[in-house]
């Protein structure tokens, strides 16, 4: 009885294995490269890659530090209440200013088999259409690089 306990049991291990096996096609680290040809390149502005708000919570604490050094008792607490507030707005004013879109490229690729890839990178590539070059990683992770 338990022999047979323990070889289900290590069947039922086995086949958990292997069907795990089979669903990891790639090993960590390890990324795609197709290769193909520039169909098109559009240049494109992208959103900046700085988090909106950031500045007004630095200002903010900034200004809470500053405006607790300043009196005693009511006073320091209108002193912290005020430096939190110009902080805040100074801090999402000086914010603004690093808000500017960021150039980029979307670049559409004829792969060897035929399939249209299109890839919106940052940045001004250098590429121009009818380039042989390859696509790295998928998804929004995707790159085009010079073959």
């Amino acid at each position: 009885m338990m022999q047979k306990f323990l070889s289900c049991l290590s069947v039922l291990v086995l086949v958990s294995f292997l069907t795990a096996c089979a669903g990891a096609s790639r090993q960590a680290g390890e990324m795609a490269i197709r290769s193909g040809v520039v169909e098109q390149i559009l240049e494109v502005q992208l959103p900046s890659n700085h988090h909106p708000g950031v500045g007004a919570v630095v200002g903010g604490l900034a200004g809470l530090g500053v405006g607790s050094l300043i009196g005693a008792g009511t006073g320091r607490d209108v002193a912290m209440v005020l430096g939190s507030v110009g902080g805040a707005l100074a801090g999402n004013e000086i914010e603004k200013k690093y808000e500017q879109p960021v150039a980029g490229q979307q670049i559409v690729v004829r792969t060897g088999s035929g399939v249209l890839i299109s890839v919106t990178q940052a940045g001004v590539s250098g590429l121009r259409k009818g380039q042989l070059v390859y696509v790295e990683g998928h998804g929004d992770g995707a790159r085009v690089v010079a073959r």
